[in-house]
């Protein structure tokens, strides 16, 4: 008899009172019988409460783990639309499953034995998909018709200083005020908009060393809590519905930019027009005066601040800490006769962590920071048969990346499945199924091979960014080479920074030294003979004035070195550039 698993799935709360996942469960060892499948009782995996638009359900996963182990030979569902209610995801599971081998058969459908019957399959999971966006709409103008009408039940709880009561028989949800926290919510605005005048941060402090509790009496308080409390308009009696929608990610972070690319989906909250919030009625904390006077400054210290750096930089989201690996966020400070920018360690922040500084590295300037990178770039890009070459070897890798996209999700899939394994031991020994002698024998192996495919896997993904760059650079830095050789001087600074992101990967900055870590190999290193590099030693562009500080006290020495180092394997190594300084 053939070996199976049973699938079944509700996704809403009425569904799962009304036992439908169990008619499900029911009639599919029925069919399981009928038609001469063998179903162990541990195999029948049902999904209560997960939406059929998600791939993530544990029942799920532990089908596909199954089929992936070869355990089983078929899989019996209810109907297509319990698989999944996206079109796409039935036929990416369906394929999936049938690379191992696997028969996915659905009670409610034909078995796709024909073109006809395929078809048929496909019409049934268009239509899910149709009707699941169907019910997404018809719950977006249901919200807003009943935000229209004051009902704060379409609101995602209760703010600080609220206390959300569920709708009875007899009365609507609403809004209680909770007067231990009110009254730290007055305390802000009073400390923010008040005579005092303290700043965001210096409230944060306060109520850190105060030890008052937050809503959820196990964290701490931070800026951006401190800072949403004195934007929120419920505070005043006007709790707005709609403040926000889901939009394209704008901002590539540098962790995305080092990975090559932007974000995979559309995770990005980006806040309404004003005029779209619908506002609901609710029981005041403080006055309209006192709320209006705290976005007033808001919108002045947003303005006005000495940290606001709007100008853009060369390097800007390329410069981390070599010491604690933070990243350097720009600051500023302002002389007698202008104002000075710097890039400064997040992790030297004494107020970003609890036990204080976790790093001692100094602030550095950016105009020269950005002066030194530049002048490297432009000397690395004068040598037209360097970027030929480079180009030429780039687009070379480019073309081969297919397979290793293929390796990429084939060790996922296998880094899954170990760590799955790892947990199911674990939870096994948990339940005194399995002697502490026999998991000490089996988990090492299994620690061993997730180890040797997480590091396959960490060299592919920096294989598969590095390419993605690769094309980026052929695609535009040809377009700027010309220019560059004869105007590096006079293009602008979002220009020169373009350039930048597609040659450099980032830069290191530590106590006595720069790190430019370069995807091009620089021409004055050579490799030796136990595959790393030999330095050569070169004058740093002329600076000027020996008085313009790199850093308070550090005047640049004029002498550059490139390390000896091993590059990565793969296409675009890294190489190192070091530029020593001095106190």
């Amino acid at each position: 008899m053939p070996i199976a698993a049973i699938y079944a799935r509700v996704s809403s709360d009425k569904q799962r009172e009304a036992s439908t996942i169990a008619s499900q469960t029911a009639a599919l060892i029925g069919f399981a019988r009928s038609r001469g499948y063998q179903v162990p009782t541990e195999w029948v995996f049902e999904d209560e409460g997960y939406s059929g638009a998600s791939l993530v359900r544990p029942g799920l996963e532990r089908v596909r783990d199954l089929a992936a182990e070869g355990q089983i030979e078929a899989v019996l569902v209810y109907a297509p639309d319990r698989l999944s209610r996206k079109y796409a995801y039935q036929i990416l599971l369906i394929e999936e499953l049938a690379r191992h081998g696997v028969d996915t058969v659905f009670m409610q459908a034909p078995q796709a034995a024909t073109a006809e019957d395929q078809l048929l399959v496909q019409f049934q999971g268009m239509i899910a998909e149709y009707e699941r966006a169907q019910i997404l709409e018809r719950s977006r103008r249901g919200k807003r018709h009943r935000a229209r009408q004051g009902q704060v039940n379409v609101l995602s709880g209760a703010p600080y200083g609220y206390r959300y009561v569920r709708k009875s028989d007899d009365a609507a949800a609403r809004y209680e005020i909770n007067y231990a926290e009110a009254d730290i919510v007055r305390t802000v605005y009073d400390h923010y908009v008040g005579a005092a005048m303290m700043s965001i941060g210096a409230i944060t402090r306060l109520l850190n060393e105060r030890a008052v509790p937050t809503r959820k009496q196990i964290s701490r308080w931070e800026r951006t809590t401190v800072w949403a409390i004195l934007r929120n308009p419920a505070y005043k009696g006007t709790a707005c519905f709609g403040k926000t929608e889901t939009a394209p990610r704008q901002r590539v972070t540098r962790s995305l930019r080092l990975r090559g690319g932007v974000g995979a989906r559309d995770s990005a909250h980006r806040e309404r027009p004003r005029s779209e919030w619908i506002e609901i009625a609710v029981p005041a904390v403080i006055d309209e005066d006192t709320f209006a006077r705290a976005q007033e400054l808001l919108t002045q210290n947003k303005q006005l601040a000495p940290r606001r750096t709007i100008a853009p930089s060369i390097v800007q989201g390329l410069v981390s800490c070599s010491k604690c690996g933070y990243a350097l966020s720009r600051t500023s400070t302002r002389s007698s006769a202008r104002n000075i920018h710097y890039y400064r360690c997040l992790g030297s922040d004494a107020w970003r962590h609890p036990g204080g500084p976790v790093c001692d590295n100094r602030p550095v300037r950016q105009d020269l920071l950005d002066h030194v990178v530049w002048n490297e770039v432009v000397r690395l890009l004068e040598d037209p048969d360097l970027i030929q070459r480079e180009l030429d070897r780039r687009l070379a890798a480019a073309r081969t990346s297919d397979p290793t996209r293929l390796r990429e999700k084939a060790l996922q899939r296998e880094l899954t499945r170990t760590r799955k394994a790892i947990d199911r031991l674990l939870t096994a020994y948990q339940e005194e199924l399995l002697s502490l002698d026999e998991l000490r024998r089996r988990m090492p192996e299994l620690r061993q091979r997730e180890h040797a495919s997480q590091t396959e896997l960490n060299s592919i993904l920096d294989q598969i960014s590095d390419r993605a760059i690769y094309l980026r650079l052929a695609e535009t830095l040809s377009d700027f080479l010309t220019r560059l050789r004869t105007s590096a001087d006079t293009l602008d600074v979002q220009e020169r920074q373009r350039i930048v992101r597609l040659v450099i990967k980032d830069i290191l900055v530590g106590d006595e030294t720069i790190v430019i870590r370069h995807s091009i190999p620089l021409s004055s290193v050579t490799p030796s003979d136990d595959g790393g590099v030999q330095s050569k030693s070169a004058a740093l562009p002329n600076v000027g004035d020996r008085s313009y500080l790199l850093r308070s006290g550090s005047p640049l020495t004029a002498a550059v070195k490139y390390p000896a180092r091993r590059p990565r394997q793969g296409a675009g190594a890294s190489w190192s550039r070091l530029l020593p300084l001095c106190r």
